[in-house]
């Protein structure tokens, strides 16, 4: 059984960093990658707990463990990972850079739970927990990442645009909550 909340100890928050260290880029394969996707942003314990202490990570429990998580980042942490400042001054030029967004800064599954709906229920939980609050959620992928894009595309992401950056294009996503 899958269960799904909002982080509230370093332990969770410690179980998110093991899962997402098992899913860079740098720890698999091309073929994995190409068919399972993979997750671009190495966070460290001190980030991830002050994006936590803004806005809690949502996560998926399985027998006491983190099956799967999705974090939440507001636009005040846009400075702090370099690698998502293009992110925003895109999001920035865009109309729905007016609304009430929150940055869903990385989603992962791991590889026991993928194809249960465990990434249809991390998304669900997210916007239980924040309706109300703001608009709509914002991400970016990789576009090299068709599994996620596809997975996005699959639960009402739609497509807001598409970037360079350091020789690999992003495509930034968005859905109403």
């Amino acid at each position: 059984m899958i269960n799904y909340k909002v982080t509230e100890n370093t332990q969770e928050l410690s179980e998110i960093l093991t899962l997402q260290a098992g899913n860079l880029p740098n720890q698999l394969s091309e073929e994995t990658k190409k068919e399972q996707g993979f997750v671009t942003v190495h966070h460290d314990m001190d980030i991830l707990k002050t994006m936590h202490d803004v806005h809690p990570h949502i996560i998926a429990v399985s027998n006491g463990a983190v099956a799967g998580y999705a974090l939440s980042m507001s636009r005040k942490f846009r400075n702090d990972i370099p690698v998502l400042e293009p992110m925003f001054s895109k999001i920035d030029a865009s109309e729905i850079g007016k609304s009430n967004y929150l940055i869903m800064g990385q989603v992962c599954v791991a590889k026991d739970f993928r194809g249960q709906g465990v990434f249809r229920g991390l998304y669900t939980h997210m916007k239980k927990v924040f309706s109300g609050t703001f608009d709509c959620i914002i991400t970016e992928i990789n576009a090299k990442n068709i599994r996620s894009i596809n997975a996005h595309n699959g639960i009402g992401f739609t497509e807001l645009i598409r970037y360079d950056f350091e020789g690999e294009t992003w495509v930034v996503v968005f859905m109403d909550i």
